[in-house]
């Protein structure tokens, strides 16, 4: 554990210059959520969209389920996001499970609609078996990259991973391939989660010495709970280093605790790589705004309504 985050968690919340100086820049901030399955889901999503909509986030991803599920949904609330609010959608749309017949249609369904940023992926195989390109799909990213790029003059984000895709066969394939969907018209990349700022921070090193210097966005996972992100991190490959478990050790049952770590953790990594000249982040809320909200306060993020007071 940094000794930045040690003094926090002694107690020093006040004497922390990273989060309490008002000459930190107020960061920019991008949201994730998730498609509903039930109209209990569905209620919670909307609740979860009144709620970070006053923040004024730079646009809203809208997640694909695995292998390709949960497209339908995931256009219903892309499009309902586009018709019902003002804030900016951008739709997760992937390569998997579709030609591509079906995923130029989807695109020009959101293109006529007025959606104008799409997050190109590859996508995820079942579990257990290995990736293997739809017949007559996009073979991966880069390609479904290229293929947006014909259709209209989307903004396209892409994924990124720090720590370097479980699949890839070296971290310098995986750049390589990080590259390549920039040099196919990638607007940006949003990166996998992280815990440690520095892994990030060696990451954007690596690609800038690949000549990569389009924006990559880091990804920011609250902690809202442990166990469940320590299961979800081993199956994607996301390191959860030993002060992080020892840090939520006991806070299974003391959910308000677990949320007190949980901002104070989210915060120290957008105030370090702050302190490094970036100043753009992606949440992943899971729809439950509480924390997101909660870490956006800590880092000087207000509603419009308290700005324009």
């Amino acid at each position: 554990m940094n000794t930045n985050l040690k003094r926090l968690l002694s107690g020093k919340l006040a004497d922390h210059p990273s989060l309490c100086h008002s000459d930190m820049p107020v960061p920019v901030l991008s949201f994730e959520v998730v498609p509903p399955r039930t109209d209990a889901m569905e209620q919670r999503l909307w609740q979860c969209m009144r709620r970070l909509a006053p923040l004024s986030p730079r646009f809203v991803s809208v997640t694909y389920g695995a292998c390709g599920t949960m497209q339908a949904q995931t256009q219903a609330t892309v499009l309902r996001l586009k018709q019902e609010t003002t804030l900016v959608p951008a739709a997760h749309l992937t390569c998997i499970g579709a030609t591509r017949e079906e995923i130029d249609d989807i695109a020009r369904t959101y293109w006529q609609a007025g959606v104008r940023h799409i997050l190109a992926l590859r996508g995820d195989a079942p579990a257990g078996t290995d990736y293997t390109p739809h017949p007559g799909g996009y073979a991966y990213a880069g390609d479904l990259v290229a293929g947006l790029r014909r259709i209209a003059d989307f903004e396209i984000s892409v994924a990124a991973y720090p720590e370097t895709h479980p699949t890839a066969p070296n971290p310098q394939a995986d750049i390589d391939n990080l590259k390549r969907k920039f040099d196919a018209g990638a607007s940006r990349a949003i990166t996998q989660y992280f815990f440690e700022a520095s892994t990030c921070l060696r990451f954007l090193d690596r690609c800038l010495a690949a000549g990569i210097t389009a924006p990559i966005v880091p990804g920011i996972m609250p902690v809202s709970n442990y166990d469940h992100i320590a299961r979800f991190s081993a199956f994607c490959g996301v390191t959860v280093p030993v002060w992080l478990t020892h840090l939520f050790e006991g806070t299974a049952k003391n959910p308000e605790l677990c949320r007190i770590a949980a901002c104070i953790v989210a915060a120290e990594q957008v105030r370090t790589l702050q302190s490094h000249g970036i100043n753009e982040f992606h949440f992943s809320t899971l729809n439950r705004p509480d924390l997101t909200c909660a870490i956006a306060h800590l880092l000087g993020v207000r509603p419009a309504s308290e700005t324009d007071s």
